[in-house]
């Protein structure tokens, strides 16, 4: 199992990818889509403050199996919302 400081630093990374990806797709086409675009950051900057406050918060009396669940399950939901932002941000360059 990762410890939880890797994680935390696989979220703000990967969730650092995609504000720069928006940043650079605002620098590369001015006020086009800027407020989707806006949208895009805001809601991935909200959904890392949720995983971070889950990787901080497990369950108190969860034996190590449950916890290798817990972390599996965020893994898995920050990847996926990784790709729905990315997914987003690719259909307005398109």
């Amino acid at each position: 199992m990762a410890s939880v400081r890797n994680i935390k630093k696989d979220i703000d990374f990967l969730v650092g990818e995609v504000v720069s990806d928006c940043y650079t797709y605002l620098y590369l086409h001015g006020d086009k889509n800027r407020d989707k675009v806006i949208e895009i950051i805001e809601g991935i900057v909200g959904k890392r403050n949720d995983f971070i406050e889950r990787v901080n918060n497990p369950e108190k009396d969860a034996d190590t199996k449950q916890k290798r669940k817990h972390f599996k399950q965020i893994y898995s939901d920050l990847l996926g919302t990784v790709d729905e932002s990315f997914s987003k941000l690719s259909t307005l360059v398109s």
